[in-house]
């Protein structure tokens, strides 16, 4: 499947939740979702509220999928990888999409999307472990450090979104240097410290039938 290139504000509408996928006018109030929090389309007002079981599964994946901007081919890989792992499925498959190397730079504040960061990432603007990286899927381990290239420090962008970091905001599996612009993920997360609003168990049922 093509990647998604239409308003992402439609994206969260069809969803009725904010995905935060364009970085501050989420959290502001130009939010389209704040005023329509509706499907869009001429129907988006007066279509039938109750949908099937598989219904609700797709919708459940659909949004994760649309949350980390991945495809479906590249998301069912990911899926059956986790299934792969010891644990539970969703939580694994979880963890996964938090180890990407785009997510782990909006999680730490160096970029104001994943969108964002995907951008950053492809024009090698940060470096793993001291080697330029340029592939936004990236897995990070454990003790990987991320730092900003010495050409790139000056970018806005970065500076920006990292000021507006509050105390607090930081997941407990990453550290931040902002002095040096570095970070560092430090451990593989735990389900319930990743803020993801979002039931992965209707994802396994979808993908089990």
């Amino acid at each position: 499947m093509a990647r998604y290139h239409g308003p992402n504000c439609k994206l969260c509408r069809r969803e009725r939740q904010k995905l935060f996928l364009k970085g501050t006018r989420c959290t502001s109030s130009k939010c389209p979702v704040e005023k329509r929090n509706y499907p869009p389309g001429q129907h988006g007002q007066s279509r039938r509220t109750k949908i099937s079981e598989y219904g609700v599964q797709l919708r459940e994946k659909q949004k994760v999928r649309k949350i980390y901007g991945i495809g479906e081919r590249q998301f069912r890989l990911y899926f059956e990888k986790a299934s792969r792992q010891k644990g539970m499925t969703g939580v694994n498959l979880v963890k996964l999409l938090e180890r990407r190397f785009d997510n782990t730079l909006y999680r730490l504040g160096m970029a104001p999307s994943r969108k964002a960061a995907r951008q950053l990432i492809l024009h090698r603007h940060f470096l793993v472990n001291g080697k330029p990286v340029n592939i936004p899927s990236y897995l990070l381990a454990p003790g990987d450090v991320i730092q900003v290239v010495q050409g790139s420090r000056g970018l806005d962008v970065i500076h920006s979104t990292m000021k507006r970091m509050r105390d607090g905001q930081l997941p407990p599996w990453l550290t931040l240097d902002k002095a040096n612009l570095t970070g560092t993920f430090s451990s593989i997360p735990e389900r319930v410290d990743i803020p993801l609003q979002a039931n992965e168990q209707l994802i396994v049922e979808l993908y089990s039938k």
